[in-house]
């Protein structure tokens, strides 16, 4: 059923929806314009997209129909976050998969820009961390660029989280078999640290993000072979039992060129062995950083289960994108707020209260409406009683 407060109201307003957008007040002025490809006119443009597509993610719609009746039945959406003449379900869907990206990437980038430098960083001490990982989006048979297996479909994002911040930096999309250790270089800038699982394990390329610049952690596989070249002090009754500079592999097979650190540590009785070129902090420093990559899994749990993001609302690549970077712009949108009014990184809690909050003042704004409408109709009846 429709949600309505006040059936027909044009003056029902949320200033909350409004301040959740007003970061990206900048970002619209320097997009480029959405341009039409062919003689019709533009039904949606690239705000009105926007705001649409950071109302799905924020109400958690289960589907893009289910955003299109609330745009066509919802008082609010349909005088606030619609286009004025509204918009078809055909246009919509054909907007999503073909227009936006672009401007999305630019409102992405400076959002992103923004909560780096408003958001306040923990474990500054430990350098600047990025968290390294790829999730799989389970597709339809009939995106056939999905390639994944026989009978199965799947995309996958590539993503660096900014660990110190807590906020997604840069993203990839890809088919399901895509690999995800090429991407470690494009996510990665030098000076960095790339927090990883063992699944990004690759001598060869602890070697070029060393010449390169770029720091790594990475666990990696316990029967790994090690050529110890000098082992490091361990302190007592620390959960480390292991820290030397090695060369990991085999002479003349897969053997690292460059010399790494490795350091192995035991909790809860499993053993870990994580890789680092990092030498400037101690042994427990570096088992901290490798917890630390939780972050991104919380991530990924917290962005699909509460965002909807992987609810899919388009069946192109082009269209997914536009998906995951209108989910990703909601998730920074949401930060910068959480952090503006409860000083707290992004919490389902604030969330709730923000959706509540948006009800609240819908019902408010369209309760003095009626009552000033009401107390304008009994003034006239008086004054035609008078006359």
């Amino acid at each position: 059923m429709p949600r309505k407060f006040y059936p027909n109201d044009p003056k029902c307003t949320a200033p909350s929806f409004d301040e959740l957008l007003k970061p990206t007040e900048n970002a619209l002025a320097t997009a480029h314009p959405l341009v039409a490809k062919a003689n019709r006119p533009l039904q949606m443009n690239f705000e009105q997209q926007l705001r649409a597509l950071v109302y799905f993610h924020l109400e958690e719609h289960t589907s893009g129909r289910h955003l299109i009746q609330a745009l066509e039945e919802d008082d609010f959406a349909r005088h606030h976050i619609a286009p004025p003449d509204g918009i078809q379900k055909s246009s919509f869907f054909e907007a999503i998969n073909s227009r936006g990206l672009e401007q999305l990437g630019h409102v992405y980038q400076q959002l992103q820009n923004q909560a780096s430098n408003l958001l306040p960083a923990q474990h500054t001490e430990l350098g600047e961390l990025v968290g390294i990982d790829g999730s799989l989006i389970q597709a339809v048979l009939s995106m056939y660029w999905a390639d994944y297996r026989d009978g199965s479909k799947k995309a996958k994002v590539h993503v660096g989280f900014d660990i110190n911040r807590a906020i997604p930096s840069k993203i990839f999309l890809t088919d399901g078999k895509e690999g995800e250790r090429p991407f470690v270089g494009m996510i990665l800038s030098p000076g960095q640290t790339g927090v990883m699982d063992r699944g990004y394990q690759c001598h060869k390329s602890f070697d070029r993000w060393q010449t390169e610049g770029k720091h790594f952690v990475c666990r990696i596989k316990a029967n790994t072979k090690k050529i110890c070249i000098q082992m490091n002090p361990i302190p007592i009754d620390s959960i480390v039992f292991y820290d030397a500079i090695v060369l990991l592999g085999t002479a003349g097979v897969n053997q690292t060129d460059k010399e790494v650190r490795v350091v192995g540590y035991r909790v809860d009785n499993i053993d870990y062995w994580v890789a680092t070129d990092r030498r400037d902090l101690s042994a427990e420093q570096i088992a901290f950083i490798y917890k630390l990559r939780w972050q991104i899994e919380k991530f990924f749990a917290w962005w699909k289960r509460h965002l909807k993001v992987y609810h899919l609302i388009a069946r192109t690549e082009y269209g997914l994108m536009v998906q995951i970077l209108s989910g990703l712009i909601t998730y920074l949108l949401l930060a910068i707020y959480c952090h503006k009014h409860y000083q707290e990184k992004v919490s389902i809690k604030r969330v709730r209260e923000l959706r509540i909050k948006i009800q609240n003042e819908l019902r408010d704004s369209g309760y003095k409406y009626s009552m000033a409408s009401d107390f304008t109709e009994q003034r006239s009846d008086l004054l035609y009683a008078k006359t």
